[in-house]
């Protein structure tokens, strides 16, 4: 039988790590290839680490035909929806996947448009509305992917202008998608610097961007050289007031940051 692996099919999905590859040439030699590799004809669809190591050791495997693929598309759309149920699939993964999905259903619902508005009967603007597909929210895409419409977001601002490096250090759980998304606003060069230095550096220069958000502290005028005694007890308690509202955002934001290292540290265990 001949199965043809096209590589761009292969890269669609994130490659497993060394220790999960390991993990599962381990189990394929213990136990043998449990499950069918999916294909479409002798396309190979899914299975593709599996299909790999079974050749190198000359381990058996059964295959199974998807006869419902019609497309490249629908073959896309049932990797992503695939690999969103599994556990292993990081969140980023997932929300990276889920906003592929949506690019996809966009796509179709906009040729199924175009198509509807060259047709000239009714029978067929019902027909050519009937392939078109109802297009995703952003909250259906969150929920897709188990994440927040706020994590998504800053799913999507990494996609568009994280450098390379710091797109594989959230993927490797190296800094966290919210920590990502700020560092991300930076240069190119400076979040490639950020990167090479390591986790410290990476946290110091989100922290630094969240900071540089914050708006500049209204100054108080001072109290008119005339003022009454009571004015000048206004002054100093409003004065007494903004520095205690300061010292509450400063520990506001010790807060947060705490959280996201403690969060961070969670994730590399």
């Amino acid at each position: 039988m001949t199965i043809n692996v096209n590589p761009d099919l292969r890269a669609y999905i994130d490659p497993l790590t060394e220790d999960e590859f390991a993990a599962l040439e381990r189990s394929l030699l213990s136990e043998g290839c449990r499950d069918a590799l999916v294909l479409w004809g002798d396309l190979l669809v899914d299975g593709h680490n599996r299909y790999g190591i079974c050749q190198k050791h000359g381990i058996p495997f059964n295959t199974t035909q998807n006869k419902t693929f019609q497309s490249m598309d629908d073959v896309h759309l049932w990797m992503i929806d695939n690999h969103l149920g599994r556990r292993s699939v990081s969140d980023f993964q997932r929300g990276v996947l889920a906003l592929r999905k949506k690019e996809i259903v966009a796509a179709r619902a906009s040729q199924a448009q175009t198509r509807q508005s060259s047709v000239e009967s009714a029978e067929s603007d019902g027909a050519a509305q009937s392939e078109s597909e109802p297009p995703l929210t952003r909250e259906a895409v969150a929920r897709a992917a188990r994440v927040s419409s706020a994590t998504l977001g800053q799913i999507e601002k990494i996609q568009k202008t994280a450098a390379p490096e710091l797109v594989s250090a959230v993927k490797s759980g190296v800094i966290s998608i919210n920590a990502a998304a700020a560092v991300a606003t930076l240069p190119s060069e400076e979040q490639v610097a950020a990167v090479a230095g390591g986790k410290k550096e990476l946290r110091q220069a989100a922290r630094q961007v969240r900071e540089a958000r914050l708006p500049p502290k209204p100054e108080l005028e001072p109290p008119p050289s005339d003022a009454t005694p009571d004015q000048v007890e206004i002054h100093r308690l409003m004065q007494l007031l903004a520095e205690l509202t300061d010292e509450r955002d400063q520990l506001k934001k010790k807060v947060q940051h705490l959280t996201i290292a403690l969060a961070e540290a969670r994730g590399a265990k």
